[in-house]
């Protein structure tokens, strides 16, 4: 059945509809907005996979570049291997609101593909595949209990802006996303340029009420084309395997989630489960359905112990942030280097300055983009003692150091002031909760230990929730267990002026206002503990850049004597950047970046270049050299490249009937300029020289 429903947000019109194509998939939609266009498909297999011990969820987010009229630039000039990194991004977008509505029970394996079709420069596909993938599977047979509706937050003048286009957001002061269902806010990321919790707060809840229209539109065409939704299976539980398993485990479990140190209560964990399942006939009862009451017998055992008797599984109170230690210069090679450590979480972070020329380029739909700052983010196995196969960054890395780049962009000196390109790298050797905001606090310190002068340290903490009927409790600093087990993951960067980006994600059916604000206010407090620890290291930018990086200067030459410096198919400028060891570009206003290894050979090559394309002054002195020899006088290299004539009568007081009597090839002589004509001669004389000496 062809349905379309259009509705009016943020001052635009978004259409969906569905019946035209890709009515083979489960549910699939065309979401538009302008000239953009992008149609979700949601697909479940038929059988579920009866052993999956997880919601078998991939949602996959595609750029075609001929939505924007472009060709791709790689070798095979088609979209082919990895996805990029915004559509790594935007695929997590649309999986982490939409995964909790998902049956805990549903086990099928189920597909959600977002394509571009059409591209224009100011409306972001992202915010219409968010919209669209909630359509999809709203309209589909799959169970699931959204609509879910996304809009984008800009703040321009003091004013909350929904979905601002790509100029509004250059201007903007906020780039948020944020997804909501019809009665509560359910995921938030994105960047805030240090303002205040109030005013981020009331962003979020903006978003909430401005998206209802979306959400209403959604209902409408599920009513009006919808399928059927599959039945999931019920929840069920053996209540006898249940109380045999917990009164077995019991005494165990207790010196479980005693345990502080994270491997050595993983230990204790597996032993239990060998004891448990020693215990039980497992003839009679299923091996898998034992672990997973055992499983959910410790979920319920810690948050019992957290929100009852007011004890966490380290032994910390809600809101006290771990033993923190942080070191600088950890590394002598490295342009800025730092250790940080946080409990069992501990990250070495490197920062890395580069020329220009070291920028990131990349591909984008509607133009090419070079960032002037990276930060990679890696998560190798054995920080959880654990082995797996090296396979570059997943999607997890590439999530959490976007959202670490996020919180330190914000402070980055700008480009005329520092014109280096910037790369932190962050290697989580440890890890026990909140790597990534590890990553930004080590990050921050090692621009300084680099020199990079930014606006202010920056620092980051992950905070939890556990909600029990009325009893709530706001964790800060969370473990990973308590992730894991808790009702929230709240990840905020700032300064000690407000909140440079944020990472929220709801496992329950939302949070209050009330909640939200009381998390950002005890994360505010958390933050600005940890940049008091970070103080204790480093709390200013050094005054200097890292004698291991690069120096940079710049130097401005006539636009005329640009020729002389690049040379004859950019011979000269190849042969001064091996022999100084340096990078050398060459703007056509005639500025030249200089980067060399050490301020001696940048010192060395501006030294050079003004030879080379200095201009005469007439009345100077030069110290010049004697190139070649006539009857009528010398010609004298008085600059690189530059020969000026000494007529035979300039060459001494008293007459000198031959020049060789005074000058031999190769001389080193001491010339004065009298004068540089129109067609650029330069007249020299010996005699002058020889004159002022002699007053």
């Amino acid at each position: 059945m062809y349905k379309r429903i259009e509705v009016a947000v943020g001052g635009r019109s978004m259409a969906f509809e569905t019946g035209k194509l890709a009515k083979q998939a489960s549910g699939s939609v065309v979401i538009s907005c302008g000239d953009t266009i992008v149609l979700v498909t949601a697909v479940a297999e038929k059988k579920a996979k009866e052993d999956m011990g997880f919601m078998p969820l991939t949602v996959e987010y595609q750029e075609r570049l001929y939505a924007a009229g472009r060709i791709p630039g790689n070798y095979f000039r088609r979209e082919i291997g990895r996805p990029s990194e915004k559509e790594i991004l935007t695929s997590r977008l649309i999986d982490r609101p939409m995964r909790p509505l998902f049956p805990k029970t549903w086990k099928a394996e189920t597909q959600v593909i977002a394509t571009v079709f059409s591209a224009e420069a100011e409306i972001d596909p992202d915010i219409l595949a968010m919209n669209g993938a909630s359509a999809a599977l709203a309209l589909s047979d799959i169970p699931w209990s959204g609509p879910v509706a996304a809009a984008r937050v800009g703040y321009v003048g003091g004013a909350y802006v929904l979905n601002p286009g790509k100029s509004q957001l250059e201007k903007s002061a906020m780039n948020l996303v944020v997804a909501c269902t019809e009665t509560a806010v359910v995921m938030v990321e994105g960047r805030s340029g240090e303002l205040s919790e109030e005013v981020v707060l009331d962003a979020i809840f903006f978003a909430h009420r401005e998206v209802q229209p979306l959400i209403a539109a959604q209902k409408e065409l599920q009513a009006a084309a919808g399928k059927a939704k599959r039945a999931a299976e019920p929840q069920q539980v053996n209540e006898e395997l249940k109380a045999k398993v917990e009164a077995l485990a019991a005494a165990g479990m207790a010196e479980v989630v005693a345990t502080q140190e994270k491997m050595a209560r993983y230990s204790r964990y597996d032993a239990l489960v060998d004891e448990i399942l020693a215990g039980i006939d497992l003839d009679l009862y299923k091996k898998d359905a034992v672990i997973e009451l055992l499983d959910a017998y410790k979920k319920k055992v810690m948050r019992d112990r957290i929100v009852n008797q007011g004890i966490r599984l380290d032994g910390r109170r809600h809101d006290q942030v771990r033993p923190i230690q942080c070191e600088v210069g950890v590394l002598p090679k490295a342009h800025g280097s730092a250790l940080f450590t946080r409990g069992e979480t501990q990250a070495l972070v490197v920062a890395t300055l580069g020329s220009e020329r070291d920028e990131l380029h990349v591909e984008g739909l509607t133009g090419d983009v070079y960032r002037r700052f990276m930060l990679h983010y890696n998560f190798q196995p054995f920080c959880v003692g654990e082995v797996r196969a090296l396979r570059g960054p997943s999607r997890r890395d590439i999530g959490h150091g976007t959202l670490a780049r996020r919180g330190i962009e914000s402070v980055l000196p700008d480009a005329a002031d520092f014109p280096y390109t910037m790369r932190v790298t962050s290697e989580v050797l440890e890890s026990n909760g909140s790597s990534s905001m590890a990553t930004v606090c080590g990050g921050s310190l090692a621009l300084m230990d680099a020199g990079v002068p930014i606006k202010a340290p920056v620092s980051g903490v992950a905070m939890g929730l556990i909600k029990e009927g009325d009893k709530i409790v706001v964790l800060t600093d969370i473990l990973g267990d308590e992730d894991h087990l808790g009702d929230m993951d709240f990840k905020v960067v700032g300064t000690s002026k407000g909140i440079a980006s944020l990472q929220m994600d709801i496992k329950i059916d939302g949070v209050s206002r009330e909640i939200m604000g009381n998390a950002l206010a005890q994360a505010k407090e958390g933050r600005l503990h940890i940049l008091d620890k970070m103080q204790e290291a480093l709390g200013i930018p050094r005054t200097e850049i890292s004698e291991n990086a690069p120096r940079y200067v710049t130097m401005k030459i006539s636009t005329d004597k640009i020729r002389d410096i690049i040379g004859p198919g950019g011979k000269i400028i190849r042969e001064m950047t091996a022999e100084f060891d340096a990078k050398i570009d060459v703007d056509d206003n005639g500025t030249i970046k200089i980067f060399a290894k050490t301020n001696e050979s940048a010192a060395a090559l501006i030294a050079r270049i003004e030879g080379m394309t200095a201009m005469p002054e007439v009345g100077r002195v030069y110290d010049g050299v004697v190139k070649t020899i006539k009857d009528f006088g010398a010609f004298v290299e008085i600059l690189p490249g530059v020969d000026g004539m000494v007529h035979i009568s300039e060459l001494a007081a008293q007459r000198v009937a031959k020049v060789e009597d005074v000058f031999k090839e190769g001389d080193r002589v001491k010339v004065k300029v009298l004068e540089v004509d129109s067609r650029g001669r330069i007249r020299l004389s010996r005699k002058a020289v020889l004159e002022e000496a002699n007053v």
